[in-house]
């Protein structure tokens, strides 16, 4: 197994270039095709209300903005991977996210931002994380604001016996394979070495230099836990399931998704 297509979400948000630059060294690492999708929603009017303009030439403004818009994130993406000699470009009038999981029809790993508050993404132009990994049904690689390199050398796998992180494994085995070291961290009360070491010799099987780790909860979230063991190790990208609650439940209660969507500081590469 091997990436041989990946596709980046592109919007006009201030750190989208870097994350176009992350998705084309990524890309051509691994000598695979890189895809840029990016969709904007025209801002048209609700209502209609009096007016001394024409309605339909309205539109039509409002249409063409949206469309120079489009253009304008073109620019970064070709620009951003201009050293990638395999790349395209993808774009409509169209809703982000149900535009993103139909494109990734022909993608192997989707490439998407965590926005920063201050972001300054237009609002029709904008992919929601979570919708992104509910609906494209591909691995999805989030990248945290500002980064724009993962060298992926040294890698924790988040483990729980889950089909959500038993998918999050496989697919990221491209990645795992080339990496120095990966480590398959359990965070738990329980005694789940005899689990934990049985990922890492299936693992082995697919040359994968692999060390099982036992945590004992801290008392904070399994997201801190997990965070922390990626800083002592040294890695710069995490893997596990997503949602392997529902995402209202999440919201509601917490969660390991929602909260290393919100404060990871360095990727994750996640799987429904």
């Amino acid at each position: 197994m091997s990436y041989v297509s990946i596709l980046v979400a592109v919007d006009d948000g201030r750190h989208a270039p870097a994350r176009v630059r992350l998705a084309a060294e990524l890309a051509h690492r691994l000598g695979a095709r890189l895809l840029g999708a990016a969709a904007c929603v025209p801002d048209y009017p609700r209502g209609y209300g009096e007016t001394v303009v024409p309605m339909d030439m309205v539109i039509e403004e409002i249409r063409q903005a949206a469309l120079d818009r489009l253009a304008g994130v073109e620019q970064i993406f070709r620009h951003a991977s201009c050293l990638n000699d395999r790349t395209e470009w993808r774009t409509d009038l169209a809703a982000p996210v149900s535009f993103l999981e139909g494109q990734s029809r022909a993608a192997d790993l989707v490439v998407v931002g965590r926005y920063a508050d201050d972001e300054g993404v237009n609002s029709g132009m904008a992919v929601d994380v979570g919708d992104a990994l509910m609906g494209v049904g591909r691995p999805v690689l989030v990248v945290p604001a500002g980064v724009e390199h993962v060298a992926a050398k040294r890698i924790v796998v988040g483990w729980k016996n889950t089909p959500q992180t038993r998918r999050a494994v496989l697919d990221a085995l491209p990645l795992l394979r080339r990496a120095e070291a990966v480590q398959v961290l359990r965070v738990s009360d329980g005694e789940d070495r005899a689990e934990v070491e049985d990922v890492t010799r299936y693992l082995a099987l697919h040359h994968v230099n692999a060390t099982a780790q036992l945590a004992k909860p801290s008392g904070w979230t399994v997201a801190d836990d997990v965070r922390k063991a990626a800083g002592d190790f040294g890695a710069d990208l995490i893997v596990t399931g997503a949602y392997g609650y529902s995402r209202l439940r999440e919201w509601f209660f917490g969660g390991v998704t929602r909260d290393l969507l919100a404060d990871a500081p360095v990727c994750c590469l996640l799987s429904h």
